[in-house]
């Protein structure tokens, strides 16, 4: 059985260097916290989703999460700066923006919610400023933006702080000795702390250690969240009749079939420990995160799949398809045979509807003029998460 920080691999020798990256950091957190490096706060709502480490906790599928919980509700923005994206300044997307110019996430989110407002701006507080000016074609009610855990120019009214379970920040060291991108203590700026990617059989036992060993205030909320599988897709448009089967089939279907797991995300490790038991055999190949696939790689692709024993198919990320489709050279047979798996998020110990309820409740109570609490009021008999005029169930210290 898995446990907490099995992931962890700490290079001691590198902890000299540790040391004096933490003075850099903690320099910068403290201008901030003494007021010569300023937060801004927005009349709009604003939820940030990050984390303190170097990538794989989850902040996309989190952020497709409040997504699918607000969208229908009310007018969503994702702000994200647009990681290895080929264009500068604000980028405000549509349907037909490529995603060389708004980086691979923001692409996979945009392609995915259509009708959700995606923009990508490193200078966060300027991408808001834009997003709710009269220039937008329609009203922003509320900005999530995506990865800003570290980007304290912009003081969200809610810091949500992802932390991987198989790598807990408590057991974690910072760069370059360990994956932490600020000290420890920074999961106090924290409104929410999500534990993600946590197995579906963690023991009640373990709920409470982790939750003791995380050392939370009494304003923060600890929350639990595991990954669950959808129904694979395929990639390419050509994939058509002898592919049906698995088209509608989920990973229970593959138990016959060899299955080559393509990724370039960062910690692939969790997808490879949930498929290994689901198929006959599973060959991963891996690449760094955001990994753009050269020749090299594609003539890699193409050989190792050709050498793996039929039935056989390739499983990759939804991040990944969004890269791998534009990718030229993949023979017909890999072509033929891959698939994005899509994850969703599920929040465990029966913590949804308190999690909903919070968000909701913010966004309702801090909305310009009071429009959205106005709104609310109008829909109250069809709105399953109203919190009604009980008092909320989360302190958020500055709102």
């Amino acid at each position: 059985m898995r446990v907490e920080g099995d992931f962890i691999k700490l290079n001691r020798k590198l902890l000299p260097l540790s040391w004096f990256y933490g003075l850099g950091v903690g320099f910068r957190n403290t201008l901030f916290e003494m007021g010569v490096l300023k937060s801004r706060s927005f009349s709009t709502p604003v939820i940030s989703v990050g984390n303190i480490t170097v990538g794989g906790t989850g902040k996309t599928p989190h952020v497709e999460y409040l997504i699918r919980l607000l969208k229908d509700k009310l007018n969503v923005a994702v702000l994200s700066r647009g990681y290895k994206r080929k264009s500068h300044g604000f980028v405000l997307a549509d349907k037909d923006t490529p995603m060389r110019n708004i980086g691979d996430e923001p692409y996979q989110i945009k392609q995915k919610f259509p009708e959700v407002t995606v923009a990508v701006d490193a200078k966060r507080t300027r991408g808001i400023e834009k997003l709710t000016s009269d220039k937008t074609e329609k009203g922003v009610d509320v900005i999530l933006l995506d990865d800003a855990f570290q980007h304290r120019y912009v003081k969200p009214g809610i810091n949500i702080l992802l932390v991987d379970y198989h790598r807990l920040v408590i057991y974690d060291k910072l760069l370059p000795a360990g994956r932490l991108r600020e000290p420890i203590r920074s999961k106090d700026r924290a409104d929410i702390v999500i534990i993600t990617k946590c197995p579906k059989d963690l023991k009640p036992m373990e709920f409470r250690v982790i939750t003791k060993a995380m050392k939370l205030y009494p304003y923060q909320q600890l929350y639990f969240s595991t990954l669950e599988y959808d129904t694979l897709k395929p990639v390419f448009t050509e994939q058509t009749e002898s592919t049906e089967q698995i088209q509608t089939g989920k990973l229970d279907s593959l138990s016959d079939k060899n299955v080559l797991l393509l990724t370039g995300i960062a910690s692939p490790k969790q997808m490879i420990h949930d498929l290994t038991p689901k198929v006959a055999g599973l060959t991963p190949l891996s690449f760094g995160d955001h990994h753009q696939f050269k020749k090299k790689d594609v003539e890699r692709i193409n050989e190792v799949f050709s050498s793996l024993p039929s039935p056989k198919l390739i499983i990759t990320t939804e991040k990944d398809a969004t890269r791998l489709i534009q990718v030229e050279g993949l023979n017909d047979e890999v072509r033929q045979n891959m698939y994005e798996l899509p994850i969703r998020i599920i929040m465990m110990l029966d913590q949804e509807e308190e999690f909903k309820k919070n968000i909701l409740s913010y966004v309702y109570k801090n909305s310009r003029n009071g429009i959205l609490a106005k709104r609310k009021d109008d829909h109250k008999p069809k709105d399953s998460y109203n919190t009604g005029d009980r008092p909320r169930t989360i302190s958020f210290r500055n709102n």
